[in-house]
């Protein structure tokens, strides 16, 4: 009886050591989760999320990214468009969405292109690992624009279109241009030129509620270099 007792002790005392041990395995990692926090996505540098201010303020000691001119005027307007979306610069401190930011604040105020066209820019701006090169050597980016139409694919699509297919006053604006960049390559500054042409997918409604007095929108873009002709 003395035997089972004394070998029930000692099985005892070895699971309450192991369970101690277990807690205190537990405790270190729930500390270890406490000090690292929780999981990063696979992409271990994100964009950070742009910040978002009051109408008219901006991030004290930082320069925001070009805004677009509102305008009623179809040609006037995508113009507008296209100077802002290649318009940027490494150096700025800001970051691409920063950039995307300016277009999508005059996309579809009815929210049903906003994804879409989030996408479109995403695909004019340098990603991020990208800018971060660029940003080494000063780069900075602008449009000269040669020319401005409405294509004539579009006359046709408008033809072709079955009634409320598009909204009213949509209309595309092919825009025919010069990319210029400039930076320091060795202590010397360096340009590049480059054609480029796209077409501007936006809507010039009447004045409506849902619109801000009729002022022109940035449905889609084309992809760049790809345009309606």
């Amino acid at each position: 009886m003395k035997t089972n007792l004394a070998s029930w002790s000692r099985g005892r005392l070895i699971a309450v050591i192991a369970a101690a041990l277990v807690l205190l395995l537990l405790i270190g990692v729930g500390v270890y989760g406490l000090i690292t926090g929780p999981k990063h996505p696979d992409d271990p540098n994100p964009d950070p999320a742009p910040t978002v201010t009051a109408p008219g303020e901006s991030e004290p000691g930082r320069p925001g990214p070009p805004r677009v001119v509102p305008s009623n005027d179809p040609d006037e307007f995508a113009r507008n468009v296209a100077e802002v979306l290649f318009a940027w610069d490494t150096g700025s401190g800001l970051m691409p969405l920063d950039y995307s930011a300016a277009i999508l604040e005059v996309g579809d105020p009815s929210g049903h292109e906003q994804a879409g066209l989030a996408v479109d820019v995403a695909g004019y701006l340098p990603t991020r690992q990208t800018w971060i090169d660029l940003r080494k050597y000063a780069t900075t980016q602008h449009l000269t624009i040669e020319d401005s139409f409405v294509p004539e694919a579009w006359d046709q699509a408008v033809e072709q279109a079955q009634p409320g297919q598009l909204p009213a006053g949509a209309t595309a604006i092919t825009i025919e241009g010069t990319r210029h960049r400039e930076g320091v390559w060795n202590g010397q500054p360096v340009t590049s030129e480059h054609a480029v042409s796209f077409t501007v997918f936006l809507v010039c409604p009447p004045p409506a509620p849902q619109f801000r007095t009729g002022l022109c929108h940035v449905l889609r873009l084309s992809q760049l270099d790809n345009p309606l002709r």
